[in-house]
């Protein structure tokens, strides 16, 4: 183990991140709490200035995955969809694979700089916890109680309020609902047949009900779905913990663009859609995927919001060791 490796293990070093996140996120939640006269008189721009504040927080966490421990994301997509990517509205459909899944999927709106207003659909208990959570009310994420007969209501509305939204936007969605590990997969094969569906040998069983509300209450304002697949090398399984401790992993996410009119709006068969999709994920999409990430992102909005946060804690830390 080399010394810097050394260093990125120790408590201390991690306790100066905490506090770093800690202090910026509570001053960046204040600021936010102080925008609420302001959508009184101007929505528009509230909107506007909360995207740049959570881009401060958010953009932390990148920083830790891509700069701290060094991990690579590589893209594999066509090439005709890549000039669309950051320019559109879109719900990405991810797998969840490992803890850092979220991150992978931050990362990718960070490149496209859609970071600071990329949604996700969270559980209603997370609106309450100071940072992440307080930063997610202002910036209009879909909280749900996991009971349908409550969230088809509160989500579809919640959905219904971003139309008007100022600026480009990825919803992410993790249709699996939970981490694949071989237990879950083992359950979840055991319901798939069950309902007489093909077994996933890679995936949990979608769960359609949340992908069927998103799609049909962002027709016309999303323009595609984004089927997103990650994977690992090496069946490596990172933890937050091992990219705190600076521990490089490499990721390779095939992203095949889909325009939403494709996608059936009755829900049964939005949901024999979403199915099919879980079959063939890759597998008929990754001979024709081209390497096109990561490019010079020296023009990227995710580059001011990273390179603040790293000079700020090499300046803390000491010399930054990039050559």
């Amino acid at each position: 183990m080399g010394l810097i490796q050394l260093l990125k293990s120790q408590f201390l070093i991690h306790l100066i991140f905490y506090y770093v996140f800690l202090a910026s996120g509570l001053i960046v939640n204040l600021l936010q709490f102080c925008t609420l006269p302001l959508w009184l008189v101007s929505k528009k721009l509230a909107r506007k200035i909360n995207i740049r504040l959570c881009y401060c927080i958010s953009s932390q966490m990148v920083v830790a995955l891509e700069w701290w421990s060094g991990t690579e994301c590589t893209l594999y997509t066509d090439p005709k969809s890549y000039p669309l990517y950051g320019n559109e509205n879109a719900i990405a459909v991810l797998n969840h694979c490992s803890e850092i899944d979220f991150l992978c999927g931050w990362t990718f709106c960070e490149r496209f700089g859609v970071l600071g207003s990329s949604k996700v659909l969270a559980k209603q208990e997370l609106r309450y916890l100071p940072i992440i959570g307080w930063m997610w009310y202002f910036l209009e994420i879909v909280f749900c109680k996991r009971k349908w007969e409550e969230d088809r209501r509160t989500v579809a509305e919640s959905l219904q309020n971003l139309h008007d939204y100022p600026e480009n936007f990825w919803f992410l969605l993790f249709c699996e609902g939970t981490r694949f590990t071989p237990k879950k997969h083992e359950v979840s094969m055991q319901v798939a047949e069950s309902k007489g569906l093909p077994k996933l040998k890679y995936h949990l069983l979608p769960r359609t009900k949340g992908f069927w509300v998103t799609v049909q209450n962002l027709r016309g304002t999303a323009a595609a779905v984004y089927d997103c697949t990650l994977n690992f090398r090496n069946k490596e399984a990172p933890t937050l913990l091992d990219i705190l401790n600076g521990k490089k992993y490499h990721a390779d996410l095939y992203v095949r663009r889909i325009p939403l009119e494709l996608i059936p709006e009755g829900e049964a068969e939005c949901a024999a859609w979403l199915h099919k999709l879980y079959q063939e994920k890759v597998r008929d999409f990754a001979p024709q995927a081209e390497y096109l990430w990561p490019p010079d992102t020296s023009d990227c909005q995710g580059n001011t919001g990273g390179a603040f946060w790293r000079h700020l804690l090499c300046g803390t830390l000491g010399p930054s060791h990039e050559s």
